[in-house]
């Protein structure tokens, strides 16, 4: 589901599952990593641009896949492989940008997260909805909280509630908002300046500026894992496949 292709110094991943509004599967992942080391390893490609093909960026995890992991150690497995693929894209040595309209959700939008800079046309919606299954968004509480207002942050991951492109942008998770349909040919502009800045200097200042406590992706994989054995998300899961509210219970 995810198309690659480069144009001059811009590589360009394209989220294209449009027909399920570009929800992640489980090999998205290993597609996410494949792309990755094929624009590493690309002397040409400067930068590497993310936006969806269709109605949107993506609304993140395929949740019915959620419900066919086998046992706790294939949803910690997968767990790693998610956030792994997640922690690949931050420190993957080149400018990343994520060009995003319409829905950004759960690992559409911590994908967003994980990028270097965000354009968002006016359409954008950013949201973490975990909690309405019965769980945390694993990268966004790892990472979210270095880009977005702490206050936002909780409110977005307490509540479930999606965000504006301009309420993104005051929260810190949007650099520039364009007028709808727009967001593209303005990643597009950066990645042609930034393409022509020294690459290494920009390795560089990426490196230090992504420093941080590796412990916290750590946390998060073993809190989601522990979220996925409860009784709560597989209420979430049920609720979620027929199409009604959950009743959660707290255990």
């Amino acid at each position: 589901m995810l198309a690659y292709r480069t144009d001059g110094p811009i590589g360009w991943a394209t989220l294209d599952r449009p027909d399920k509004l570009n929800a992640m599967t489980r090999g998205f992942w290993q597609e996410l990593r494949d792309v990755l080391d094929q624009a590493e390893q690309d002397d040409q490609v400067r930068v590497l641009i993310f936006h969806g093909a269709g109605r949107c960026f993506s609304v993140g995890g395929d949740i019915e896949g959620f419900g066919e992991l086998s046992g706790a150690a294939d949803k910690r497995a997968y767990l790693q492989e998610a956030i792994g693929a997640m922690r690949a894209v931050e420190s993957f040595s080149k400018p990343t940008i994520a060009a995003v309209h319409g829905h950004a959700l759960g690992g559409g939008c911590e994908l967003t997260y994980v990028c270097d800079i965000v354009v968002a046309d006016e359409t954008a919606r950013f949201g973490t909805p975990e909690a309405q299954v019965g769980l945390v968004p694993g990268p966004g509480v790892a990472r979210g909280s270095a880009h977005v207002n702490l206050h936002w942050m909780k409110f977005m991951i307490f509540t479930g509630e999606t965000l504006d492109a301009e309420e993104a942008r005051l929260a810190g998770i949007v650099n520039r908002v364009t007028p709808a349909g727009e967001h593209v040919t303005a990643a597009e502009e950066l990645g042609q300046k930034i393409a022509q800045r020294a690459p290494l200097a920009l390795a560089v200042g990426k490196q230090i500026l992504n420093r941080q406590t590796p412990q916290a992706f750590e946390h998060a994989v073993d809190g989601v894992a522990y979220l996925q054995g409860t009784d709560d998300f597989a209420e979430g899961i049920a609720a979620f496949k027929e199409r009604r509210e959950p009743r959660f219970e707290g255990r």
